[in-house]
């Protein structure tokens, strides 16, 4: 279950990171929307089992504390302003 969940996690992220930098950090800006949807995506994929259940939610929480961390290392775009983090991204 963890293992599964960690996969779906791990694709997500990997698709983050080949997003162009503006699309990024406007993803980072709206977090809640991409976890709700991660979540959501994921449940309906994998209802039906308490398995597949189980893999969605760690799936949607691994998602939701990565958002939260790179928001705050990279920082993000929302209302059109980038509002840096940690460490500043040039545009």
């Amino acid at each position: 279950m963890i293992a599964s969940g960690f996969l779906v996690f791990l694709g997500v992220f990997l698709i983050l990171l080949k997003l162009p930098r503006r699309a990024f950090l406007w993803l980072l800006g709206h977090d809640l929307i991409l976890d709700v949807a991660v979540t959501v995506f994921t449940l309906a994929v994998h209802f039906g089992t308490f398995s597949g259940v189980m893999a969605a939610s760690v799936a949607g929480l691994l998602t939701s504390l990565t958002t939260s961390a790179l928001k705050r290392c990279f920082g993000s775009i929302k209302r059109g302003a980038y509002r840096p983090g940690y460490f500043a991204l040039r545009l």
